[in-house]
């Protein structure tokens, strides 16, 4: 049974008035992308564009040029980043522009990334820019936008008719299981409509059976901040000092060791982590997996305090996507599927957008795994 392999995909390539207000007048993710410096000997830093350049999404061309790349590639549809607090949005434009223009006709569902807004890119997370906040009232009012002026596009990704929509932090709402009671009703009853909701996994979320009760039909594994990265070794060059010293017996050597610690970057090797993942059962509850092409999201973060995966090529890649294809038999003809987180979060190092080291070798490995797994599933019931 064929996969659908759906990208993950950040509308961030855009100014827009409060990222001008609270970053800098024409701030985009490009500025961080830009700056970006290598924090150690060898580290990969900046990831700079080729064939697409340093693309505007408000353009219908950069919108088109993303989903002919990602088709070409063998990619079904994306997933984008939605953000409502309270009926107000960010970032809003190129998504509500795909859905008023008709173009590209490109497969597409929302993921809700429901957490606070706040100064995640320069590690200020104690201050709040947009609050989110949680009421019957909201959730009424949001699941009635998005079946009026989403959920209804032909284009918008499905299982048997009913539209797929992700949240990313469930753990945050004050009653979850009420918000999708609330959903499910104004769904049916205004628009009938059955939803197909998706609970995001990683390593601090709710996770599990857990939130398949609460009524989800599924969860989403969100690769590579997943439950499997516990018990990976880090390799900066500094760890096994301080480990070392950590263990002289005077409280303030171990305090002085336990700060200098806090300061570095938590850096994992890219291979080891693939290597674990394949080897890794999947759960025994409706569950989707997803695969990464590498992570490093020190440009957000002007002190030291990131996470960087080494090592990663198209062909580690190539080897985790295509294991997972091959492990992964869908639930049904119609849940069938695989993500790729991301498509072009630039300032995370996890992207298949071509870059300046590797070109286009990230979209051919995509390619070469869909392939084959669409040879392997010819037949197949």
């Amino acid at each position: 049974m064929k996969h659908r392999v759906i990208a993950i995909n950040l509308p961030q390539f855009h100014p827009f008035p409060e990222n001008d207000e609270w970053w800098g007048k024409g701030f985009t993710e490009w500025t961080n992308v830009t700056k970006a410096q290598p924090r150690f000997k060898g580290h990969y830093q900046p990831h700079l564009p080729t064939d697409t350049g340093f693309y505007d999404l408000r353009l219908p061309e950069a919108r088109q040029m993303q989903a002919d790349m990602a088709r070409e590639s063998g990619i079904y549809g994306f997933c984008y980043y939605h953000y409502w607090f309270n009926g107000k949005q960010l970032m809003e434009r190129p998504v509500n522009e795909i859905l008023k223009s008709g173009k590209p006709d490109f497969p597409f569902m929302l993921c809700w990334a429901n957490e606070n807004w706040s100064r995640n890119w320069d590690g200020g997370f104690s201050k709040v820019l947009i609050e989110q906040n949680y009421s019957d009232d909201d959730d009424i009012a949001h699941i009635r936008w998005l079946c009026k002026n989403v959920f209804s596009d032909k284009r918008y990704i499905r299982v048997e008719g009913r539209p797929v929509y992700a949240i990313y932090r469930i753990d945050l709402f004050p009653n979850i299981k009420k918000t999708i009671d609330n959903w499910r009703r104004i769904a049916t009853d205004e628009f009938g409509m059955d939803l197909y909701l998706m609970n995001v996994e990683f390593l601090d979320s709710t996770r599990g059976k857990n939130a398949l009760i609460k009524g989800f039909d599924a969860s989403l594994d969100f690769q590579p901040i997943s439950v499997y990265k516990t018990p990976l070794n880090r390799v900066h060059k500094h760890f096994r000092l301080g480990f070392l010293l950590s263990k002289i017996p005077f409280v303030r050597s171990r305090k002085i060791v336990s700060r200098f610690l806090s300061k570095l970057p938590d850096i994992y090797y890219y291979e080891e982590y693939v290597n674990y993942c394949i080897n890794q059962p999947f759960p025994d509850y409706k569950w989707y997996p997803c695969v990464s092409p590498g992570f490093d999201n020190s440009p957000r973060r002007e002190n030291n305090k990131c996470l960087i995966f080494v090592g990663s090529t198209p062909i580690l890649f190539g080897r985790w996507l295509r294991s997972t294809l091959k492990k992964f038999v869908p639930y049904s003809e119609y849940e069938n599927f695989v993500f790729i987180n991301a498509w072009n979060e630039w300032a995370e190092g996890n992207h298949l957008e071509p870059d300046r080291k590797w070109g286009r070798a990230y979209l051919e490995e995509t390619r070469r795994c869909v392939d084959d797994d669409n040879v392997s599933t010819v037949g197949s019931i």
